[in-house]
């Protein structure tokens, strides 16, 4: 049947409204039997931070999410309008999408007096029921909540009609939801705009006469330093917020992977296959976690998960940059391209001492050498490595680099002593381009040992006793 487009149609449909709280806590609830999941885009959470989300989404409660930069705040809070109805009726030309079954702004009562069962009708889309304003000083109670409009004035109307009044963002995302990204960063005096439509869920207008019912649903971030007793967020709005929810960085390896496979393509470039060696992925997770532990590290900014997603990027950018180059029908990611990480990384992040430049290299490098070798250890023992030492040791050197064509390996691979039966150890690596990565790895894993030694000059490795 085709959505009624007018009230006496909506009212013999049979349509009856709800809440915004009762139709999201409704939707879970059909969500949880179906054992579907609402958060589908967000890994890591299961145990933690989505069964608190789900708790409040049935209390019907305002949330705050706490946590540092790169958790997938702004995310989990946009999933959340899946736990909306697909579509819902409004009055047509509504600013603050109005329930056509019981209008509250003048203009639409108006409306339904003069029209009844004619007042036009439209169907609002999920999608459409959702507002989100990121927080800055400037942003004043107008942007939000709304301030009389001098054209209207101008046009005739009268300072106490309630039609002059042009609606901000809170009220157009009535019967929805509304997000608010860094909330501390609000001046206080908008902080206390926001009591009356999160407690007694209406708008009050300053030096207007007029109180009008809200049913929206306020969900914030906010990062954890600025929601302390010193921080920037008044203490009667944090009582306002009836859930307090922590979200945190991927706790083990496998997740920040998962979120990795998740966010970035994989898919064929100028036809060729991208193939990323599973130590390769790994070395990139396990580089933000060491990060994340580093001592000269400000940790209260934290190391987003972009950096990950980034590093992972820019490798794959960096060995694509090489098969166009080389003629290579693949694209493999080796440690010789792990260079390039430096410039995706520096930048996001924030050293306690301030240093900069070279010194900001060196940690950086001192972090992927960590990284590499804790992954290495998963893979080898030195023991059965000693082939490879030796045959440095009488002399031979190793050069790569990561403009090296991958068919330029497959003579090193053969003649280097235990060197192939290493890069077999990995998994089935045949074509030339693992094969490579596999071999450099390897050689790494050595000097990090410190059983080989190492020059790095830029994407050039060079190997020797």
């Amino acid at each position: 049947m085709a959505a009624p487009t007018t009230l006496g149609q909506l009212v013999e449909s049979g349509w009856t409204s709800r809440s915004v709280r009762d139709e999201m806590r409704d939707n879970l609830i059909a969500a949880l039997k179906e054992d579907r999941r609402v958060f589908s885009s967000v890994r890591g959470y299961d145990d933690t931070v989505i069964p608190e989300l789900e708790n409040a989404v049935l209390a019907g409660h305002h949330v705050v999410l706490l946590g540092e930069r790169g958790q997938a705040k702004t995310r989990l809070i946009r999933a959340l309008v899946g736990l909306l109805d697909e579509q819902v009726p409004a009055v047509d030309g509504c600013p603050i999408n109005d329930d056509p079954l019981n209008p509250h702004c003048a203009a639409c009562r108006r409306r339904k007096a003069e029209l009844g069962d004619e007042l036009p009708v439209l169907w609002l889309q999920r999608d459409d029921r959702y507002g989100e304003k990121l927080a800055t000083p400037d942003v004043s109670m107008a942007d939000l909540v709304g301030e009389i409009d001098p054209i209207r004035v101008a046009e005739g109307r009268h300072l106490s009609d309630e039609e002059v009044l042009h609606f901000g963002l809170i009220p157009r995302s009535n019967r929805g939801i509304f997000a608010i990204n860094e909330l501390p960063d609000l001046a206080e005096k908008v902080q206390v705009g926001l009591f009356n439509v999160m407690e007694e869920r209406d708008l009050q207008f300053k030096g207007y006469k007029l109180r009008l019912p809200m049913d929206v649903v306020i969900v914030a971030t906010a990062n954890p330093e600025d929601y302390t007793s010193r921080g920037r967020i008044v203490t009667p709005l944090k009582d306002r917020f009836n859930a307090r929810v922590r979200t945190h960085y991927p706790r083990t390896v496998e997740v920040e992977i998962e979120i990795l496979e998740l966010e970035v393509s994989l898919a064929p470039r100028g036809g060729r296959e991208i193939r990323v060696p599973p130590f390769v992925r790994d070395i990139v997770a396990t580089l933000s976690r060491e990060a994340r532990a580093a001592e000269e590290l400000n940790q209260s900014s934290g190391v987003s998960v972009r950096v990950t997603i980034d590093n992972f990027e820019t490798l794959i950018a960096n060995s694509e940059k090489r098969a166009i180059r080389q003629g290579d029908n693949e694209i493999v990611p080796r440690l010789s391209d792990f260079h390039s990480v430096f410039a995706s990384m520096a930048g996001k992040l924030e050293f306690e001492y301030g240093v900069e430049g070279d010194i900001e290299s060196r940690v950086i490098e001192r972090l992927l050498n960590r990284a590499t070798k804790a992954v290495f250890d998963q893979h080898f023992e030195i023991a059965d490595l000693q082939e490879v030492v030796e045959y440095v040791r009488e002399g031979w050197g190793i050069s790569v680099s990561d403009s090296m064509a991958s068919e330029d390996y497959l003579d090193g691979v053969a003649t280097v002593p235990g060197l192939r039966k290493a890069i077999e150890s990995l998994g089935t690596f045949e074509t030339p381009g693992l094969m490579a990565a596999a071999a450099e790895f390897v050689l790494e894993g050595l000097h990090l040992h410190e059983l080989l030694g190492r020059k790095r000059e830029g994407g050039r490795l060079s190997f020797s006793a």
